[in-house]
């Protein structure tokens, strides 16, 4: 009896076992929910939504960008000021909250002005988990789902 590929059988199963637990442990399990963008005014915008980490790592949202704006950034506010930040944390089993009030995405120099009941496209970057794409509905420009 050959035994060697019983044995490369099994080598190839352990390895396939031993790939998958890594792969999914101590990795974050992102998920964007509540995404919106009220209607603009001017020539600038501002998104809002919640990255949920179901993960059991953190990860950070790095950037973003938009086929609306060459100038997407991500503000944080404090004290009723903004400023542009380089990150945000996204904790483990955690989430992170882009809110009006509070931290957000910015778009300046916008290429058009979405309407609202369109979409807007945006791809957040993550240190870990990459590029995730999320289509921001827009809504009328006083729209606060806190409030409601």
């Amino acid at each position: 009896m050959n035994r060697r590929p019983l044995l490369a059988g099994v080598l190839a199963l352990a390895m396939g076992l031993t790939l998958a637990g890594c792969s999914s442990a101590g990795e974050p399990d992102l998920e964007i929910v509540g995404a919106y963008l009220p209607q603009p005014v001017s020539d600038m915008a501002a998104g809002f939504l919640v990255v949920q980490n179901k993960g059991d790592a953190g990860d950070r949202l790095t950037s973003v960008t938009s086929p609306l704006s060459d100038d997407v950034t991500i503000h944080e506010t404090k004290n009723r000021k903004m400023r542009k930040v380089s990150s945000f944390e996204v904790p483990a089993k955690g989430e992170l909250d882009l809110e009006r009030g509070g931290n957000h995405i910015m778009f300046m120099k916008l290429k058009q002005k979405p309407k609202q009941g369109e979409k807007v496209s945006v791809e957040l970057h993550f240190e870990k988990a990459g590029r995730i794409t999320v289509d921001l509905p827009v809504k009328e420009t006083t729209h606060n789902p806190k409030k409601q």
